[in-house]
């Protein structure tokens, strides 16, 4: 089975070797039919510490590292 792959920015990198990721998405609500943005936060893991609050990045999912990471860190991108 495929692993699931997330784009989304960097909220948080106060831990060690670990970001918090907030992916947004778009849905149609199932009664009024007006587009409602959602977000949810992902707790990543980031081998080299690279990334920082802001940055736009790709996580993958992944065995579980720790109680809460099971993404790893795909791609960095620049501050926007």
């Amino acid at each position: 089975m495929p692993r699931r792959v997330l784009t989304g920015t960097v909220v948080s990198d106060a831990n060690d070797k670990t970001i918090t990721v907030r992916v947004d998405r778009k849905v149609s609500h199932p009664i009024y039919k007006k587009t409602i943005r959602k977000s949810k936060k992902y707790a990543a893991h980031d081998e080299k510490n690279q990334c920082k609050v802001g940055d736009k990045v790709q996580i993958i999912e992944s065995a579980p590292i720790s109680k809460s990471k099971r993404w790893t860190v795909v791609t960095e991108g620049a501050a926007q």
